[in-house]
């Protein structure tokens, strides 16, 4: 079965850090762009960084300078290294499949895995 699974989220006091990670079962993906969202409670799921098949990295505004995501195609994984936490970065952290078109991100898996749960306190 083809899935991407996330893991590392956890309880964080402000200005600490987390490494999430995002496991490729069933593909490579090497090929492919891969993007973190994230969903706060009341709030509808973001973009938070894409990385490309090749490496490039583009990043949603509130969290440039702060997260910093790659990939390790030998391993099958992709990480993202999130400093500097605010509460505002609360939330459940998914990872997807993406394709880009410009300015415009579609994640490719209908079905999202269970993410992983970031809580930071003030």
């Amino acid at each position: 079965q083809v899935r991407l699974v996330e893991s590392g989220g956890g309880f964080v006091q402000a200005g600490g850090s987390l490494r999430l990670s995002c496991a490729a079962y069933g593909s490579t993906f090497r090929s492919n762009a891969i993007g973190w969202y994230r969903q706060a409670p009341g709030k509808q799921r973001e973009l938070v960084a894409t990385i490309s098949s090749g490496g490039n990295t583009n990043y949603a505004d509130f969290v440039k300078g702060r997260f910093t995501m790659s990939r390790d195609n030998t391993k099958n994984t992709m990480a993202l290294q999130m400093n500097s936490l605010k509460p505002e970065d609360t939330a459940v952290y998914y990872c997807n499949v993406v394709l880009i078109h410009g300015e415009v991100t579609i994640p490719q898996f209908a079905s999202w895995g269970q993410g992983t749960q970031v809580t930071v306190s003030s």
